[in-house]
């Protein structure tokens, strides 16, 4: 009789516990997403000056072949020091 009350008290901490998980991780999802929702709307619009610029290919100028030349010999360096 003792094992099936323990038993009824085990299952019972078991399932406050599990519920009370449960009602924490609901109210931190509907709360993180009320936040969100929140910050977007009051959130000022992203200026359109940075849009409104074009950027330059990468191939004007002869740049890229530079940057190729620049890139390689970093890469070998890194190899070098970085050896096992």
């Amino acid at each position: 009789m003792l094992d099936t009350q323990l038993m009824q008290e085990g299952l019972a901490l078991m399932a406050f516990g599990m519920g009370f998980v449960f009602v924490f991780l609901t109210v931190l999802v509907v709360s993180t997403t009320l936040m969100s929702l929140l910050v977007r709307r009051l959130a000022p619009a992203p200026a359109a000056d940075a849009a409104a610029r074009p950027s330059a290919p990468a191939t004007a100028d002869g740049n890229s072949d530079e940057l190729m030349v620049v890139m390689s010999a970093a890469l070998h360096r890194y190899r070098q020091r970085h050896r096992r």
